[in-house]
């Protein structure tokens, strides 16, 4: 039995295919497609790092959280080392985005 290398990563929707289908369902040609995309990806990404959340309706909220500074440790000699406060993005996706997902993992009722 073989294994192809594609089949153990993690599908995932890349910027270029997000441009190909704005070119492909909506009629902008590919260099206006990927400037949007790329347009779209710099707004929000200037907006996390100004400090404001953003909020996509019916798909999640992005928001910035402060992590405290905290002590820890290196796994491999267990020496503890301080790690510093930190701001991260967190994610929450949407009361309609977790339902669509819902939907979509159940399997089909047989008859």
């Amino acid at each position: 039995m073989e294994f192809a290398i594609e089949s153990l990563e993690t599908p995932a929707l890349t910027k270029a295919q997000l441009a190909e289908l704005l070119f492909e369902q909506i009629g902008l040609n590919k260099r206006e497609s990927k400037d949007m995309i790329d347009a779209f990806f710099d707004l929000i990404s200037a907006s996390l790092v100004e400090g404001t959340d953003v909020k996509i309706s019916g798909f999640g909220n992005f928001q910035i959280r402060t992590k405290a500074p905290r002590p820890g440790r290196n796994p491999r000699t267990g020496e503890a080392i301080p790690i510093q406060a930190r701001r991260v993005v967190t994610f929450h996706a949407s009361h309609k985005l977790k339902d669509q997902i819902q939907v979509e993992s159940r399997p089909a009722s047989s008859a």
